[in-house]
């Protein structure tokens, strides 16, 4: 039988209280993880639960260009993303500055390796830093990162398991807003030319209408229908039909701006909205269109 000191046994109740309250920790953001389904609230909420919970100076994710996960959020939600909360980088120079993708990457020296990963207004901020790989489909989707004021907090040889727990919640966390992120997009869009639907054009439509009064900014709303398009139909069916209508599409968005929003109104006809457009600026798109 083994018997302990006195400091022996304070020393094994405190590591077992930093369990207790490490495990209570990780309730709290396992709780937040199960309430969110989109990635505004991946940002807002479960990265500020993080970094409250956990006391750490920053928190943000690292996305590869390629992936799943940013593929979705270009598509549906670019504007619910603060700048300082995400960075997209090409997934060769994630895999420079992360080589193995199933392990965290920690530095508190030569902080400059790791400036591809971090968005532009962090850098400079902190003195230490943790990247965490988190995964997608079976793939690396990026990081999530953390970094310190302190250099010691992310010390190449502090332990890692913890960081591990994260990524693991993170990643589980990312696939369940991707898949809720794709449902709720084919109640949005046309299912021929991927464009908005009415429902989601309307929605659109009020929302900058009001932000255009609301700072006394410009708005154009453009109405387009293809000439004879019944005689396509007619003549060489539907297949074709759809396939012009796909490819009027596809030339619209092609035309417009990031910030313009491109719609199926019904049938033949679409509607295209035009944030700070004036009306001059909007006909000479049109003519632009009428002329390709």
């Amino acid at each position: 039988m083994k018997f302990y000191t006195e400091s022996e046994i304070r020393g094994l109740l405190s590591r077992v209280r930093e369990n207790e309250e490490t495990a209570r920790k990780f309730f709290e953001v396992e709780a937040s993880v199960l309430s969110i389904l989109d990635f505004e609230g991946f940002f807002h909420k479960l990265l500020s639960a993080i970094m409250n919970t956990f006391s750490v100076g920053y928190v943000w994710v690292t996305l590869v260009d390629t992936g799943r996960a940013i593929r979705i959020i270009k598509a549906h939600a670019a504007s619910a993303i603060p700048e300082n909360q995400l960075k997209i980088i090409d997934r060769h120079a994630f895999s420079l500055v992360v080589p193995e993708c199933d392990r965290p990457v920690l530095g508190n020296t030569d902080l400059g390796r790791f400036a591809a990963l971090v968005p532009e207004g962090l850098r400079k901020s902190f003195n230490s830093i943790a990247v965490v790989p988190i995964s997608l489909d079976g793939e690396t989707a990026g990081s999530l990162n953390f970094a310190d004021i302190s250099a010691e907090r992310f010390s190449p040889d502090s332990d890692t398991s913890l960081l591990e727990q994260l990524g693991l919640v993170v990643s589980i966390c990312l696939s369940n807003v991707a898949a809720h992120e794709e449902i709720k997009a084919l109640a949005f869009q046309d299912p021929l030319t991927g464009l908005l639907n009415r429902r989601a054009m309307e929605r659109a439509l009020s929302r900058e209408m009001g932000r255009a009064r609301r700072y006394e900014g410009r708005l154009s709303v453009v109405f387009i229908d293809l000439d004879d398009f019944k005689k396509v139909n007619d003549t060489l069916g539907h297949d074709n039909g759809d396939e012009l209508l796909t490819y009027a599409a596809a030339i619209m968005r092609r035309m417009v701006r990031q910030t313009d929003l491109v719609s199926r109104f019904a049938g033949d006809e679409f509607v295209i909205i035009l944030p700070e457009t004036s009306p001059q600026e909007a006909e000479h798109l049109i003519h632009r269109m009428q002329e390709y």
